[in-house]
């Protein structure tokens, strides 16, 4: 499998970064940032605020920063767990044998996020989550590419995840951090940088990873890295840029 995209802007939130220019510097020398973002989210009315959490504020942000106001333009939302802070407090709840709340299991599901999306913007084009296990990433740029094949003039992709919390942060299998990008995703443009994305059965086991596999793509392309190779269950994911 080999696709090509073009990126024509991208935004990104996490930790002490929010600017491209934040995004730049980190990516010359990248590291795992830790603590929680405070977008501001100035597009959202205050009472829709409050029923966002971090992972729904971080997510939201870099998708207004960039999308497009016209209609439609599809938005795939890539996340490997979702909003599992949400989900967990409601298995904890249900453990404890008390009622859950509506309103927090109707925001604990995996399409959560990109639905709140969607009601603030008043936007009803088609919308999609996906969750493809540590290489999400990737998987959002492929349905995104099926969706430009089937016609579509561009596609938003908007990756996003957290730590697990608590005690479930055992089950983590590599680094985490609590980020979110948005790109704007279309068909290659001639005389313009794009980017290709391959998919082959990896090799050989992975080495320990520096970085979530959804932020080292993100440093890849604010680094203008010319290629990441990442394995992710078994298939290994080579992201190319081409110069024009």
């Amino acid at each position: 499998m080999n696709l090509e995209f073009a990126i024509p802007s991208w935004a990104a939130c996490g930790p002490g970064l929010s600017t491209p220019a934040d995004w730049r510097a980190w990516a010359a020398a990248p590291c795992v940032p830790a603590g929680e973002p405070r977008p501001d989210l100035s597009q959202v009315p205050a009472m829709v605020r409050r029923r966002l959490n971090a992972l729904g504020r971080t997510a939201l942000q870099p998708a207004f920063d960039v999308h497009t106001p016209a209609p439609d333009v599809p938005v795939v939302f890539a996340s490997r767990y979702g909003d599992a802070s949400r989900a967990l407090d409601l298995l904890a709840e249900l453990v404890r044998g008390e009622a859950l709340s509506p309103t927090s299991f109707g925001l604990s599901v995996h399409n959560a996020i990109g639905a709140m999306y969607s009601i603030i913007r008043g936007d009803r084009s088609n919308y999609l989550s996906v969750a493809a296990g540590p290489g999400t990433a990737a998987a959002g740029l492929v349905e995104a590419a099926g969706l430009l094949a089937d016609g579509a003039p561009e596609v938003l992709v908007v990756c996003c995840d957290a730590p697990l919390p608590g005690g479930y942060a055992t089950f983590e299998d590599g680094p985490a951090a609590l980020y979110a990008w948005a790109w704007r995703v279309t068909a290659p443009v001639a005389g313009q940088v794009r980017y290709s994305l391959a998919a082959e059965p990896a090799a050989a086991a992975s080495e320990p990873a520096a970085l979530p596999f959804g932020l080292d793509v993100m440093r890849f392309v604010a680094a203008d890295a010319p290629s990441l190779t990442r394995t992710a269950s078994g298939t290994a994911w080579t992201w190319r840029r081409h110069d024009a």
